[in-house]
């Protein structure tokens, strides 16, 4: 691990949204989902989650989620990624979602 400088940390928009859609991605390398997620006022932005192993999708739809959204957007195989859902990687490679312990609103920065 090494240090970065707070300004560094600022540099990143880590904010509150809303997964309102989700398919299976069957061409991703391992097991993931494609979520459409809701920014509020930054609108709708796409992402490829590997969340599989402790998520299905009917339960995701509705969730609030914590992710960044000012990296580039990334190919994934056939799908642009355009913001990056934060979780817990377990010991066994499988994560657990960053999430809200209240619903708040859509868009709110994190610090």
């Amino acid at each position: 691990m090494s240090d970065i400088s707070w300004a560094d940390f600022e540099k990143l928009e880590i904010r509150t949204g809303t997964i309102i859609a989700i398919s299976d991605f069957p061409e991703a390398r391992k097991p993931a989902y494609k979520l459409a997620i809701d920014f509020g006022e930054l609108g709708i932005k796409k992402s490829s989650a590997q969340i599989t192993a402790h998520y299905r999708k009917e339960e995701l739809v509705g969730k609030q989620i914590v992710a960044v959204v000012n990296f580039p957007p990334k190919q994934i195989g056939p799908f642009i990624s355009e913001c990056l859902v934060l979780g817990a990687i377990q010991a066994d490679g499988s994560v657990i979602l960053l999430q809200t312990e209240q619903e708040i609103e859509n868009g709110l920065r994190i610090a």
